[in-house]
């Protein structure tokens, strides 16, 4: 089956469009032989009838008379003492039984009726010309013991292009009425399909995706009713990012104030204890805002070399005395949203030496995608819990202490961001490694 609508539509339509148009072609063509013989042999089952009626009524001595003036254009009658239809010839009981009742109405009782056809090669009456093919329709009919009359009339010859005919008007009214439904369906289906594309594209950023009303009324009411609904959801869009940025503004003040009222508490232990909260509790506000802004951020995508910025984070971990390496890898261009991006890598990175020794990078190219691979020498993470590190504020390490077990944020964001970019993230556990996290970002732009 076809995967569009507009595919699917024709192809049924084809389907009951061929299963009708044999129905009525077969249907055509039987009534069409039908009145084909009956236009040829009916005028010369009725003529026979009529020379026979003549016969029945006029005296002993001018049936001779009534034989020859009938014998003429195209038929020859004869009464003989026995039928000129052998027994043994392929004969017509359709024919026959016709015969039978128009001699019963016409008040003749036949003892027997026969009929047969055959062709004969005759020339033309000048005696010049080639010598043409004619069927010749034999009628027998016993009007008394003794005698038969026998009739040799000539008919029309079938049309031989009758089914032909018949079939070229079935196709041309098929392919009409394929080509009218299938304009039809394609029309149907361009406002669908255009709704589709701006559902795609629709990122909750900037100018909503609107479609075109065109179409049917029931087409142009629900393509209205989507653009309707996108305008609802980028104002609903932003007011959470408005609503966010008050949050954010409004308790990092606090949060400012409390460090500042921390310095001067004593003993120290209590006061790095107090401390050490404050920057878990800014922190997790940052990765949750990140988090919530990550689908749509403002950030202007830039053509860029992907591979330089994951270089370039890898330097930075080396100075600060990571063991984070980078494979060598081809340079691999791509429009991105270099801040978003280098926070997804970075998350990944901070995931990997927090639970491994050291981290090793590869870029590759995967036909129009790009893939950063992140791989640590870790313990891995347990086949069924995959899926669910992925979500946001869920831990592998189940205690609340940052150092071990962060705020289950991390991957959450580098999730969000490889979406954003129209790629994923996904996580396997490497054979005698650790942890691979391969972030895919989508076609380049």
């Amino acid at each position: 089956m076809p995967k569009s609508l507009a595919g699917q539509m024709a192809l049924l339509l084809g389907l009951a469009l061929l299963v009708a148009q044999i129905v009525n072609f077969a249907l055509i063509l039987n009534e069409r032989q039908k009145l084909t013989l009956a236009q040829t042999q009916g005028p010369a089952i009725n003529r026979f009838v009529t020379v026979a009626t003549d016969l029945r009524q006029a005296p002993a001595e001018f049936r001779d008379a009534v034989i020859e003036d009938n014998s003429r254009r195209g038929a020859r009658f004869a009464i003989a003492g026995a039928s000129a239809v052998p027994v043994q010839a392929q004969r017509h009981p359709q024919i026959e039984a016709r015969l039978t009742q128009a001699l019963a109405t016409a008040g003749i009782r036949a003892g027997e009726a026969r009929a047969t056809e055959v062709t004969e090669r005759r020339r033309p009456r000048s005696g010049t010309g080639k010598a043409e093919e004619h069927r010749i329709l034999i009628l027998s009919a016993r009007l008394d013991s003794n005698a038969w009359l026998n009739g040799r009339l000539v008919i029309p010859r079938p049309d031989p292009f009758l089914t032909l005919r018949l079939a070229a008007a079935t196709l041309l009214l098929y392919l009409i009425v394929l080509g009218a439904s299938s304009l039809i369906a394609i029309r149907i289906a361009r406002p669908l399909r255009d709704l589709a594309r701006a559902a795609e594209r629709f990122g909750g950023r900037g100018t909503p995706a609107l479609v075109e009303p065109r179409g049917s009324a029931d087409l142009r009411r629900a393509l209205e009713a989507f653009n309707a609904m996108n305008r609802r959801v980028v104002a609903l869009l932003d007011e959470k990012d408005r609503m966010l940025g008050a949050i954010g503004h409004d308790l990092r003040t606090p949060l400012a104030s409390l460090r500042i009222r921390v310095e001067s508490i004593e003993p120290e232990s209590e006061r790095q204890r107090m401390g050490e909260i404050i920057d878990e509790m800014a922190t997790m506000l940052e990765d949750i805002l990140v988090l919530a802004r990550s689908g749509r951020s403002r950030e202007e995508e830039r053509v860029m070399d992907v591979t330089a910025l994951v270089d370039a984070l890898v330097e930075e971990y080396r100075e600060m005395g990571h063991d984070v390496t980078l494979a060598t890898s081809a340079r691999e261009v791509l429009k991105v949203q270099p801040n978003l991006l280098r926070r997804a890598i970075r998350n990944l990175i901070d995931n990997g030496l927090k639970y491994g020794e050291s981290v090793s990078i590869s870029v590759r190219r995967d036909g129009e995608s790009v893939g950063i691979e992140v791989l640590d020498n870790g313990a891995g993470i347990p086949p069924e819990q995959l899926e669910h590190v992925l979500e946001p504020f869920y831990r592998v390490e189940e205690s609340r202490n940052r150092a071990t077990g962060g705020t289950g944020l991390g991957l959450s964001i580098a999730r969000a961001v490889a979406e954003n970019h129209g790629g994923t993230l996904s996580l396997d556990n490497a054979p005698g490694a650790g942890l691979r996290a391969t972030l895919k970002l989508g076609p380049t732009g």
